[in-house]
């Protein structure tokens, strides 16, 4: 009997460890916060059973049984060598460079070059022994990640560190319509004036004559180079560009309307936004703990995220930052590369911060951030009110929408941002309507069905039991975009109309029809 039962539990766990999917995660930008992300599904998707294999530029070298990562790390390389060109804040104050996304585009196609010049991940793909149940790509203003998913012939997952903009929409749905929603390159939020609406169309037109006339013609010479001999390998030819494209049949995007506003999207678009937060805060360190727990008048945290420097801040900016801090009663935290002189007695300079634990302090008071989109989340989450400083991307949208829902106040870039900080701190700590609005939020946040990270291991799940969902997947791939708008259409009455118009003049001169006059008779 107790061999039986031996068997049985044998058996059970053979059946645990071998009913796992196996998933490939491919994050590539060599943003620590987009590392942060790639990180949150592989820790999912492993408590869920699942063997995962990570690309990332950030490997840990944790390897075990079921999970495994592939180094990336020469891309971090060329990141911060070229970061200054579009990430310096003190070029971006001073208006040499703009800290939009268009004009970082050649970056994008350079760092594409550099993950596909990469041989840990050549090496990966060239082994024809590896399988995979799904491929799950970041995008972010490239698609040519999109092939790994066709090499390996198994579903692809879009993953957008975003809300589902226009830009993703199209590949899997239709752009959404940009007269009431925002993109990721807007610098306003609806309700849209006229010229906002006129201005919104038009970036979307620039986006995608950039798109077609730069990023694609690009693209397909790298995908076409770097996938040929890996299809080979397989005996296989390689599909064409354009086809591998719209081959996504999910995206998953971290996102959720408490932060944004409600779109329009196709059932195979699901908002999984927080999922990166551990709802089991780790314990602060035990200075910063001391700290957080002895400020008496609460804590301000400081932080510009993970990409920007705060270090590049202007010298005569960085004295009357401490000049403000200084005259505060509040004890701040300034997240900073390196030490500061003359440091108030109230100020703590942090080289790293565990921000999730500090916003889960009661001591909390205020948080004075870029706007990104991962601080965004996490401000809502644990109800702290914020201070935004947007220099880039999408941050700008995040932080208009911020202050509409009226949790935030923003501060624009500049040489006189000291004062308009120092403003901005003195309302939001002398009036409650901004930490009432973020608990407010925060609750509507947290009033989901299941938490982020069970919907993300759930829709993983689903895409590989259904072979890539193509229930879901939507009809409008299928029509060329004059039948969208219905130009075919419109061609077609107008052919009638002039058709119409030509049989009646045909008509009249066979029957040489003339109309009568009538002339007033006169006496």
């Amino acid at each position: 009997m107790a061999k039986i039962v031996l068997s049985s539990l044998v058996l059970v766990a053979l059946l645990h460890l071998c009913g796992g999917y196996k998933i490939l995660l491919v994050f590539p930008l060599p943003g620590k916060s987009h590392h942060i992300l790639g990180a949150g599904y592989a820790k999912h998707l492993l408590e869920a059973g699942h063997e995962v294999t990570y690309a990332t530029p950030f490997p840990t070298n944790k390897t075990t049984a079921k999970y495994h990562e592939i180094d990336l790390s020469k891309s971090v390389e060329y990141f911060n060598k070229h970061s200054a060109s579009i990430l310096n804040l003190k070029a971006i104050i001073e208006k040499e460079i703009s800290g939009d996304v268009l004009s970082s585009l050649p970056v994008f196609i350079d760092m594409l070059k550099c993950s596909f010049d990469n041989e840990n991940l050549v090496n990966f793909l060239s082994d024809t022994s590896k399988e995979f149940d799904a491929v799950i790509v970041e995008w972010l203003f490239t698609d040519a990640f999109a092939g790994i998913a066709s090499l390996y012939n198994c579903p692809l997952i879009w993953s957008s560190s975003m809300e589902a903009h226009w830009i993703v929409l199209q590949l899997i749905h239709e752009p959404s319509n940009p007269s009431f929603n925002p993109n990721v390159l807007s610098t306003t939020i609806p309700p849209f004036t006229f010229f906002e609406r006129v201005a919104n169309l038009f970036t979307m037109a620039v986006f995608k004559a950039a798109k077609y006339f730069y990023l694609l013609p690009r693209e397909t010479a790298l995908y076409d180079e770097f996938y040929t001999p890996l299809f080979a390998k397989r005996g296989r030819q390689l599909p064409p560009y354009e086809e591998v494209l719209y081959n996504g049949t999910f995206v998953l995007t971290n996102s959720h309307t408490s932060l944004s506003q409600p779109i329009s999207v196709p059932p195979n678009v699901k908002e999984i936004g927080g999922y990166h937060i551990d709802p089991n805060t780790k314990p602060l360190p035990a200075n910063l703990q001391k700290i957080m727990d002895e400020a008496k008048h609460g804590v301000i945290y400081f932080s510009m995220g993970t990409n920007a420097k705060s270090k590049d801040w202007p010298d005569s900016l960085k004295k009357e930052f401490l000049e403000v801090f200084g005259g505060l009663k509040q004890t701040v935290l300034w997240k900073f590369e390196e030490q500061l002189p003359n440091l108030p007695k109230n100020v703590h300079i942090l080289e790293w911060a565990p921000q999730q634990s500090i916003l889960a302090h009661p001591n909390i008071r205020l948080f004075i951030t870029h706007g990104g989109l991962l601080s965004t989340t996490e401000t809502v989450y644990f109800g702290v009110p914020t201070i935004v400083m947007p220099y880039g991307a999408d941050q700008r949208v995040n932080a208009l929408r911020a202050v509409n829902k009226g949790y935030a106040k923003m501060v624009d870039l500049s040489y006189e941002m000291a004062g308009d900080m120092k403003v901005a701190i003195e309302e939001m700590l002398t009036s409650t309507k901004y930490s009432e609005k973020v608990k407010e939020l925060s609750k509507l946040y947290h009033d989901r069905p299941v938490p982020p990270g069970a919907e993300l291991v759930h829709w993983v799940e689903h895409v590989v039991r259904t072979r890539g969902a193509p229930h879901l997947r939507s009809p409008a791939l299928l029509l060329p975009w004059y039948q969208k708008i219905y130009l075919d259409l419109l061609a077609l009455v107008v052919l009638a109309l002039y058709v119409i118009k030509v049989v009646l003049k045909l008509l009249c001169r066979k029957g040489n029809i003339k109309v009568p006059i009538t002339k007033k008779k006169t006496n």
